[in-house]
């Protein structure tokens, strides 16, 4: 008995050695760190035309305060996400700079409005309605859950004196 468990988990070392080199052989080679710098640059590249749209407005809007701005600026970076995922180049984007395009506000913008597309031929109410956050619920919940965790020891710590 034991001696058919050994050959048996030569075998699977064997099957997983041969798996390993034929995904290699198929995998698209990039380095880490060329990875790392087109991420930074096209997300500090969204991040410059947040900015700029926060500026334009503080100049335009003369009324409007800093928490006004970015408030715009949030939502033109949202309809240019939902813009350009529609017409497929938020895809293209992502394909260069990784990581770099899912800031919190143009990932969660893409999520939803990709959800949108795949699901839109199946009707408004069984497709759109019921499939709409279907990517994007997790992110809500983390984000009340997490809100939720820091309020809490926020108030634990005014309970014990500590001022911020």
């Amino acid at each position: 008995m034991n001696r058919r468990l050994q050959s048996y988990k030569e075998a699977c070392a064997a099957r997983n050695e041969d798996y390993a080199k034929f995904v290699s052989r198929f995998s698209p080679l990039q380095g880490v760190a060329k990875s790392l710098v087109r991420a930074f640059f096209v997300g500090g590249a969204i991040c410059i035309v947040g900015q700029i749209v926060t500026d334009l407005t503080s100049l335009w809007w003369t009324e409007a305060d800093p928490e006004t701005a970015s408030a715009v600026s949030g939502v033109v970076l949202i309809f240019l996400t939902c813009l350009f995922t529609g017409l497929g180049v938020f895809d293209k984007l992502a394909a260069v700079g990784g990581g770099g395009t899912f800031l919190p506000i143009t990932g969660f913008a893409n999520s939803i409005s990709a959800a949108a597309m795949e699901y839109r031929a199946e009707g408004f109410i069984f497709g759109l309605a019921a499939k709409f956050f279907s990517l994007a619920g997790a992110v809500i919940i983390n984000g009340i859950l997490a809100s939720f965790g820091v309020g809490l020891i926020y108030w634990i710590l005014t309970l014990c004196g500590v001022t911020f």
